[in-house]
């Protein structure tokens, strides 16, 4: 369970140091956008029994992504767009690296190009 809330921390706080990203929580979950668009849906917290749970949008690397077993299309008419959800329950590695390269993808795909080239500009710095 450590490991989760770990990775869940991890996910949280290098989304959250995006240019521009905000954290909200509309129907009482957690979601982090960037221009008042949602690129991460957190969820609620990690538990044993619902484990950690959360969707990106991966327009690039989104197949790639379906292949995983932990892996689906996000519901409600989302995963039509190229959201994935991931759900990892205790016990089960999450694969950090991974994870922050799509919440990386996810952000890139909705951030205004404004701040996706501030975020070049740090990552070349």
């Amino acid at each position: 369970m450590k490991q989760l809330r770990n990775a869940s921390a991890a996910l949280r706080k290098y989304a959250l140091g995006l240019p521009g990203a905000y954290e909200e929580f509309p129907w009482g979950e957690r979601v982090v956008k960037v221009n008042k668009k949602v690129f991460v849906f957190m969820g609620r917290e990690a538990t044993r029994e619902n484990g950690l749970c959360f969707s990106l949008k991966l327009p690039v690397s989104g197949a790639e992504a379906l292949e995983l077993p932990f892996t689906e299309p996000t519901g409600y008419g989302l995963g039509k767009s190229g959201w994935v959800t991931a759900k990892f329950m205790p016990g089960q590695p999450a694969p950090i690296e991974l994870i922050l390269s799509w919440v990386e993808e996810s952000y890139r795909a909705i951030a205004p190009r404004k701040l996706v080239a501030e975020l070049e500009d740090l990552e070349q710095a």
